[in-house]
């Protein structure tokens, strides 16, 4: 720790953010951190550190210095997300899913001012499964807004309408599902196709015979169906 700050006179967000780059940057691993350069098509840089150590230090993080409201939260969580390297955005991630007991109708807000920055499929699909799947959980009333998403700049708003109820099992809503995959069925993006054929895949978990009869009666990427059926036999 900088031995010339003293943190009697810092708040608690701002000890969070000193605390936290200081144990991160003493992580470094060089010979890691450019392999995952060059895995990530080196759009970011890395610290190198293993996930699972990552998220051990981030979750004693929160724990040891809990926020009081989510204004707190939102402050930290852009701090994170304004760093260089990508272990921050990550951990940025999991402390906003850390305080879903504290989210509001607001909260929407945040996860997509982090989906639209810094954007590449780690962050958007660990977004998905942390954050959005769950908020929309919590507010279905809102979900219908996604059915516009196709439309975004974005490819990663496109990803996220399709891809944001794949753990919804029975819970998902098969209409919305059905929508916002044929509304971005015409793409020919990469993430996107292979975003339709896995949401598709893991609703066939739960409901199999439907699956089947929506690829065999749409007109969909070949890249899709494939992923789509691919454990259908």
């Amino acid at each position: 720790m900088n031995n010339n700050v003293s943190l009697e006179n810092l708040n608690n967000t701002e000890i969070f953010l000193m605390i936290i780059q200081e144990i991160f940057e003493s992580k470094v691993d060089a010979k890691r951190a450019q392999q995952n350069h060059a895995y990530m098509k080196y759009k970011f840089t890395f610290i190198g550190m293993l996930t699972k150590e990552r998220r051990g230090i981030t979750q004693k993080m929160v724990k040891a210095y809990p926020f009081k409201d989510m204004k707190e939260v939102t402050y930290v969580v852009k701090k994170l997300w304004g760093m260089e390297k990508r272990e921050y955005h990550l951990a940025a991630i999991q402390l906003l899913a850390s305080y879903k007991k504290i989210w509001d109708g607001s909260t929407i807000n945040l996860i997509l001012y982090c989906m639209v920055r810094n954007s590449w499929w780690d962050s958007v699909d660990n977004l998905n499964a942390e954050c959005l799947s769950h908020f929309y959980l919590m507010y279905p009333q809102e979900t219908y807004i996604t059915k516009y998403w196709y439309m975004h700049k974005s490819i990663w708003m496109q990803r996220s309408s399709i891809i944001f109820q794949k753990s919804y099992k029975e819970k998902t809503d098969v209409a919305l599902l059905s929508e916002n995959i044929l509304n971005a069925s015409k793409s020919t993006n990469f993430f996107i196709q292979k975003a339709i054929g896995w949401a598709l895949r893991e609703y066939a978990k739960t409901n199999k015979e439907w699956v089947i009869d929506f690829v065999a009666n749409n007109n969909l990427p070949a890249l899709s169906k494939r992923e789509a059926i691919k454990h259908l036999g």
